[in-house]
């Protein structure tokens, strides 16, 4: 009796390394996602138990107590929310924006900020307006998260400078700081979104990670220069209109 031959399998091509790495970033997303969403409802609760305490409390100390506890959450909270803007940012509503009275706004907005902690913030406008292609209001929160990255990283004093510009096909925007910069063995790292260069010196936070994703969902990049001690360059190119 004849044996029959098993049936011949098709080689198996290996996964490609690009392919690993979106694979691990998917499931990074979906893990930040869903812990972050389950994190901001108790966040949420202690938050407003705080603030309910507080209205019911005349004791300076235990008032005291309460206000760190509702800051804390807050904080907690907006890092959260932070993580499940980068796993699933919202649909971009994209129209022609101009690139100067976004920064513009987050100029004035940011400027007691400024003033409370002596750090010079400037705005250099182009001669044009610089129209890009982008969702206004995403643009300004990636952008708003670079300027505070440099806040935080100056402290206290120093500048902070804000720069629109634009070739011939994209708007530019330079936002540059004369503080302690980026080390080099921090900077291939600086846009991940669960590393924090604060043991190096500079905190990096969310800011570079939430920034990058949204500008990448437009359509452009960013880039970091920067030597140590001699400040940090972020570079953010956008489609023009």
């Amino acid at each position: 009796m004849t044996k029959k031959r098993p049936a011949s399998r098709k080689p198996t091509t290996p996964a490609s390394h690009s392919d690993l790495e979106q694979a691990k970033l998917a499931a990074m997303k979906e893990l930040a996602y869903g812990a972050s969403h389950e994190i901001n409802n108790p966040l949420a609760n202690i938050a407003l138990r705080a603030q309910t305490l507080l209205k019911r409390e005349d004791d300076a100390d235990k008032r005291k107590a309460l206000e760190a506890m509702h800051r804390a959450a807050m904080r907690a909270h907006e890092m959260s929310s932070d993580l499940m803007l980068f796993a699933r940012p919202p649909r971009l509503v994209k129209a022609p924006v101009d690139i100067g009275s976004v920064v513009r706004e987050i100029a004035a907005e940011l400027a007691p900020r400024a003033d409370a902690t002596e750090t010079l913030l400037l705005v250099a406008d182009a001669p044009t307006p610089v129209i890009a292609c982008a969702d206004a209001a995403q643009l300004a929160v990636g952008v708003r998260a670079l300027v505070e990255n440099s806040l935080d990283a100056l402290g206290q004093g120093g500048e902070v400078r804000v720069e629109i510009d634009e070739g011939s096909t994209e708007a530019v925007v330079r936002v540059i700081d004369n503080g302690p910069g980026v080390p080099a063995e921090i900077r291939p790292h600086v846009f991940d979104p669960f590393f924090s260069g604060r043991e190096a010196g500079r905190g990096l936070g969310f800011g570079l990670s939430k920034c990058w994703r949204i500008v990448t969902d437009h359509g452009g990049a960013v880039r970091l220069d920067s030597e140590p001690g001699q400040g940090v360059t972020v570079t953010i190119t956008l489609p023009k209109a």
